[in-house]
């Protein structure tokens, strides 16, 4: 029987045991009770909590606005939903780059007041004392490198990274890293499919692509562009499994039709 099906609750432990396996992980981002509850039912390995919560949910343009209450806020009703996934926080912009202080204090907090089992980091060599600190206090740390949405302005574009000779050799630095630090897994975002392969098989630690190939240990999609509950994104690594944007509104139209025509509510309908 795989890892996937026989184990009642998800854990770093786990996750590693699926990549000496070779059993793919699965991960999902979530933001909301409901949501992380079907997500969760439905058999999922990981549950994100992501900083895209900016986007989808608030509507900003970037992941860069999002506050470190705000994320907390979003985290909290997940794991209270999630019964058998790891749900991974992620950190947001400001809230660990530059001072390890600021950033373990922010990582408690995410613990403490959500009950999450892990944070998420964006960034390798430059934000090391950080992650250091932060494992000190025992709370696990998932590693985010390629593109990274927090350093958008650093970029200036969405486009894929690690193309070039010398910025591919620095993410494998970084990854072999994060993976010396103590980091339970990485995010691989958007760069080219036979450098994520290459990191795979190079770190011992589970790899988690978006964007990445197929030659990773498991795939991440944020959970709205998914169920096409957004229609404005549409990169080449997004793979929409339906079209609920259309269902909804369909069903609201539906609704406002019926009201306004007194076919709701029927006689069954009242008391």
């Amino acid at each position: 029987m795989s890892v996937h099906k026989k184990i009642k609750k998800i854990t770093t432990h786990v996750l590693s045991e699926m990549k000496l396996k070779n059993e793919k992980i699965a991960m999902l981002t979530a933001y909301d009770f409901s949501m992380a509850r079907l997500v969760d039912q439905a058999g999922i390995d990981v549950i994100l909590v992501g900083d895209s919560a900016s986007n989808v949910m608030a509507g900003n343009d970037t992941t860069l606005s999002i506050t470190l209450d705000e994320m907390i806020n979003y985290a909290r009703p997940v794991v209270r939903a999630t019964e058998r996934a790891l749900v991974v926080v992620d950190m947001p912009f400001g809230t660990y780059q530059g001072n390890s202080k600021v950033a373990l204090s922010s990582a408690i907090r995410i613990m403490k007041e959500t009950g999450a089992h892990a944070v998420k980091l964006e960034g390798g060599e430059e934000i090391k004392e950080s992650i250091e600190r932060i494992l000190s206090a025992g709370i696990p740390v998932m590693g985010h490198l390629g593109l990274t949405p927090q350093s958008i302005h650093k970029f200036g574009t969405y486009i894929v990274r690690a193309k070039e000779e010398d910025e591919a050799n620095k993410l494998i630095e970084d990854a072999n890293l994060l993976e010396e630090l103590g980091c339970f897994a990485i995010v691989l975002e958007k760069i080219p499919a036979e450098l994520a392969e290459k990191v795979a098989s190079t770190v011992k630690i589970p790899v988690i692509g978006i964007g990445a190939g197929p030659m990773v240990d498991g795939q991440v999609l944020v959970l709205h562009d998914m169920l096409g509950l957004t229609q404005e994104f549409s990169p080449r690594f997004l793979r929409r499994y339906h079209n609920l944007s259309s269902e909804i509104i369909g069903s609201v139209e539906n609704y406002i039709d019926d009201v306004k025509s007194l076919d709701f509510p029927n006689e069954k309908e009242q008391y």
